[in-house]
């Protein structure tokens, strides 16, 4: 883990709004590992900047509800705001870096040109930049080695670091701007519904949430909230619910000494049974052989 007086990451928190960072040096690094950290990393959104580097092995990324075949070498682009996570994939390990930054560790007190020509533009979202930066992706090679290179600066922590890996992050956007295209991303009534709904299964996901409930959130009917729901997020509400409780179930089997029927309970799920067997099918283990495994 590199640098700066580094807290731990909520991964299951919507909007995530912990400190990454001092205020004087603004970036930092997180190596993370599916599923030995965590089976899945629960749809949330943040006020800074993430950049997911795929290091080793393969899983799903999902960006904007656009989940995308995630493999060594691709990189990621989120900005504020934008809704994201990561699963695992057909039981695969996959090792990535989260780089995580304020936009503002890149922008300048003064309304330069860089300012007006780039930074504002992107901070209201009519400038869009690629999400997916695929290895096949002409600019992926040269961004990758960017990376790298704040990698190893600070790694070593030699004296001027900072700038180094300051100067590396404006390339790597300098490279992001060369393909940004004037455009708006997403439906922005859409996303701030989603987000109440998003929110609510964060707060209350231990208690009964129904399609009914959920639909009045939006004012929608059930029927046509269920269609919304699936067409925004490529997944049932149902399911997306289950993978979000078996993910804080996962947590709590790992961090606590609890019985499984209280993780259970608590966790949203009111019969152990239907609990063993829904985690089998989505972990491939029971719950107890989950919880004996080594991190």
């Amino acid at each position: 883990m590199h640098d700066t007086n580094l807290l731990k990451k909520d991964t299951n928190a919507y909007h995530e709004t912990k400190a990454h960072s001092t205020m004087m040096f603004a970036y930092n690094v997180y190596p993370c590992t599916i599923p030995q950290d965590f089976f899945t990393v629960s749809t949330h959104w943040q006020d800074s900047v993430e950049i997911i580097y795929i290091k080793q092995g393969e899983g799903l990324v999902q960006v904007d509800f656009v989940t995308y075949d995630a493999k060594a070498g691709d990189v990621f682009l989120i900005l504020p705001g934008h809704p994201h996570g990561i699963r695992q994939k057909d039981r695969l390990r996959m090792e990535y870096e989260n780089i995580i930054f304020d936009l503002n560790f890149l922008g300048s007190n003064h309304f330069d040109l860089c300012s007006q020509k780039y930074w504002q533009p992107l901070n209201t979202e009519h400038l869009l930049l690629p999400s997916y930066i695929s290895t096949e992706h002409p600019l992926n090679e040269s961004l990758r080695y960017y990376l790298d290179a704040s990698d190893e600066l600070c790694d070593k922590h030699s004296k001027g670091y900072e700038l180094g890996v300051k100067g590396n992050l404006f390339l790597v956007f300098s490279l992001l701007f060369e393909i940004a295209e004037d455009t708006q991303l997403y439906n922005q009534p859409d996303m701030e519904k989603i987000k109440l709904v998003l929110t609510e299964i964060e707060e209350h996901y231990d208690q009964k949430l129904t399609v009914n409930s959920m639909a009045r959130i939006c004012n929608y009917s059930a029927s046509h909230f269920m269609r919304w729901f699936k067409e925004v997020t490529a997944t049932s509400f149902t399911d997306y619910l289950i993978e979000y409780r078996l993910g804080k179930a996962t947590q709590e089997l790992k961090l606590t000494t609890d019985t499984i029927l209280e993780i259970a309970q608590r966790t949203g799920f009111d019969n152990i049974s239907n609990f063993n067997r829904l985690f089998k099918k989505r972990l491939g283990v029971t719950p107890s052989v989950f919880r004996k495994q080594k991190p």
